[in-house]
């Protein structure tokens, strides 16, 4: 039985009013994991989880679970009667042990921390690091401090529920490309639109770095709502707005494209993406896996699109792209 992966089981049912559980963590080859699950499920009252390794497919939006690797199984026991939790690990660690003198699959020891109730809400909060990209770029999450230097660029963020924290490789991408479109003086009263703007990370970047207007539009209500709200928390009301929808956003052309998505989605949008552009206008498209690279640039020089950039981290590409002018007055 999997868990909720934002609450211990059983919290629901009060049975810790303590709020502290004692996590149970056992690493096994994955044709052992059902044995290594009825183990931990005897000693658990809310059952137990199963982490299963990974790897991201269709273009970051899937995923397919790697057999050659172990797996994690977890599960959490209330720790509010000392001797009764006590002796759940010794009944879970005896068990194992016997399980693991067959040696028939490779399994860990038995891993124990304790758990805070009150740490389950704001656990995802200690992943999201101060950081530092390129020179001056520096995301801090509303929850830390920092101490800046006399050039940082700090951009408070909190993502809230939507997608862009700067940890992700496309948007770290797009970040330093942002940057650099700064140094060589691009974003100075530029106009700039933001494609799928998430919690706004791009359209903050871009104001804090001498746009003069950015539009954020993203297909999801809470994006656009934490767009707004993090503009509000750089004091950038003025100069970033952000709605509901997507292309054509039927305003004139903008200087600056960003367009952090996926592949197949920047060929769909192609066209509309080259009608966002004035002539000689640039645009940014990440979120490209390597293997679709070259049908992104297909779809953009069939438009005049040309390619004058290009960046990579680990197996994700940004493309940095003109649109011609003889292109624009076809």
């Amino acid at each position: 039985m999997a868990l909720d992966a934002g609450r211990p089981p059983g919290a629901e049912e009060g049975l810790s009013a303590a709020g502290t559980w004692l996590e149970l963590a056992v690493t096994a080859d994955q044709e052992a994991v059902e044995a290594v699950s009825e183990i931990l499920s005897r000693v658990a009252p809310g059952g137990v989880s199963v982490e299963l390794p990974f790897e991201l497919v269709d273009e970051g939006l899937g995923a397919r679970t790697d057999g050659s690797r172990p797996a994690v199984v977890r599960a959490y026991v209330p720790a509010l009667d000392a001797v009764a939790a006590k002796a759940a690990v010794s009944e879970a660690e005896r068990s194992l042990g016997h399980l693991q003198a067959f040696g028939l699959r490779p399994i860990g020891d038995l891993q124990v921390r304790p758990v805070h109730e009150e740490d389950w809400a704001d656990a995802w909060k200690r992943h999201f690091p101060v950081l530092r990209i390129g020179r001056r770029l520096v995301i801090r999450p509303t929850w830390r401090r920092h101490s800046p230097k006399p050039d940082d660029v700090v951009l408070a963020l909190d993502p809230g529920m939507a997608f862009g924290t700067g940890l992700h490789p496309t948007t770290r991408l797009c970040l330093a490309a942002i940057e650099r479109w700064a140094d060589e003086g691009h974003l100075a009263g530029a106009r700039v639109l933001d494609v799928g703007c998430g919690s706004g990370i791009l359209a903050l970047a871009a104001a804090k770095l001498g746009a003069a207007e950015v539009l954020g539009v993203d297909t999801d209500p809470i994006a656009a709502e934490a767009t707004l709200a993090n503009a509000r928390r750089n004091r950038l009301v003025g100069r970033v707005r952000a709605r509901r929808g997507t292309l054509p956003v039927r305003e004139s052309p903008f200087d600056l494209v960003l367009a952090n998505l996926i592949a197949s989605v920047l060929v769909q949008l192609a066209g509309e993406l080259a009608a966002s552009l004035r002539p000689g206008g640039r645009l940014l498209a990440s979120g490209i896996f390597r293997d679709r690279e070259a049908d992104v640039r297909e779809a953009f020089d069939r438009l005049g699109l040309s390619t004058v950039g290009r960046t990579e981290e680990t197996d994700w590409v940004c493309l940095e792209v003109v649109r011609s002018v003889e292109a624009a007055e076809v």
